[in-house]
């Protein structure tokens, strides 16, 4: 689960890491108060899940309230579009307006699960407010990497560690120290899968602060945080994805327009990696689990051809505890309640498959049949190309 920027701030001043001040703002009325308030220049900063929100005009210095209301009244509403939200962009209905800093230096720290070593790994570089992504593809050997064993726990020394790494001394180094420990106490207690500073600033007067932050929470460790949970945002959520999740099915929207609807998560990514081998795109994840009633299976189809990009479906079924036949009802009663006209592609193996075959054959549906994973991706791919 993600959380706002001003969200992972109020957490992260509870743990002892050094924020600006600030206050999120609803209104442009609002956000000229706050700049008030808080004297001087101000940042208004968008409040979506997304990164590269300065590069789509999510960002803006206002040096006065009266432009810090203009700020507002110009963010507020808009439809920001970066490289994380796709081209529709995601609507903003909030900003956070924070004192502006005077920075020396921006750096990078972030805490993740390394699961080739199954341990926390604590990242760092001095290339700081740069997507970290783009300084491991360029320049890796500016990334700090220090792994902290979970049975014998975190001490001060992984923290130096990653202090002298980025070149701070005197007392910087003390304020690092503390800031990073603090920053992988919250990892820990809170269930996080990702906690980032980017930038983790140098001020002109040697302080440091988390310029920006984010937090990502372990989705199956969320009933152990109540007050967690309830800082999710489902206006930030695709519709389609929250209205998946409503029913119980694992749904995920991507780029692509192959269509996938798949029994289980490996079968899911197997698929999707097969689809792109044969020269396709995947469009989404769909995961109906193994115990799906006929009624999912019908959601899940409704669900998956909503999506406009979609040109073509691959049903791929392992039939377990998920029988072939149920797949086969839910997929006709779907059929005739949308007039569906795509091409669909269809490939049924297990449990009751022979009983499914038959209820898909005698349904009236236009469909291939695929006997094969690669037959399947190979069908689904030409259809795809040609539309």
């Amino acid at each position: 689960m993600k959380i706002h920027e001003f969200q992972a701030k109020k957490i992260f001043a509870d743990y002892g890491i050094p924020i600006p001040r600030g206050e999120v703002a609803e209104t442009p009325e609002q956000a000229g108060a706050i700049a008030e308030e808080l004297g001087g220049t101000v940042v208004v900063k968008a409040q979506i899940h997304a990164g590269g929100r300065g590069k789509g005009g999510g960002v803006k210095l206002a040096h006065a309230p009266e432009e810090a209301y203009a700020l507002g009244a110009s963010i507020i509403g808009m439809d920001l579009i970066t490289h994380q939200t796709g081209p529709a962009g995601q609507k903003v209905k909030r900003v956070l307006v924070e004192q502006a800093q005077d920075i020396d230096k921006e750096l990078y720290v972030g805490i993740v699960i390394d699961r080739a070593q199954a341990a926390p790994v604590i990242m760092a570089s001095e290339a700081g407010g740069m997507e970290i992504e783009e300084v491991a593809a360029r320049s890796p050997e500016k990334i700090i990497k220090v792994t902290v064993d979970p049975a014998a726990g975190f001490s001060g020394y992984h923290a130096r560690k990653i202090a002298f790494g980025l070149n701070l001394r005197g007392d910087l180094v003390k304020q690092a120290s503390g800031i990073i420990a603090g920053l992988y106490r919250l990892f820990i207690e809170k269930n996080c899968s990702l906690v980032e500073i980017n930038p983790f600033i140098i001020t002109q007067d040697q302080r440091l602060l988390a310029l920006d932050a984010k937090i990502n929470f372990d989705d199956d460790a969320l009933s152990k945080h109540p007050d967690i949970k309830e800082l999710f945002d489902p206006d930030e959520q695709d519709p389609l994805e929250r209205e998946a999740a409503g029913y119980g099915l694992n749904y995920i929207k991507l780029d692509g327009n192959v269509g996938c609807m798949v029994n289980g998560a490996g079968l899911a990514m197997a698929t999707m990696d097969i689809i792109k081998l044969a020269g396709g795109d995947p469009a989404n994840f769909l995961d109906v689990g193994g115990g799906a009633s006929t009624e999912q299976v019908e959601n899940a189809f409704r669900i998956l051809l909503s999506d406009r990009s979609v040109d073509v479906v691959l049903i791929n079924i392992f039939g377990g505890i998920l029988r072939c036949d149920r797949v086969a009802n839910g997929i006709v009663e779907a059929a005739g309640k949308t007039g569906l006209k795509l091409p669909m592609v269809i490939r049924l193996e297990g449990t009751n498959v022979e009983e499914g075959r038959s209820i898909l054959t005698s349904s009236g549906l236009s469909f291939e049949v695929a006997t094969t994973f690669e037959d399947a991706a190979q069908k689904v791919a030409r259809y795809a190309g040609s539309r």
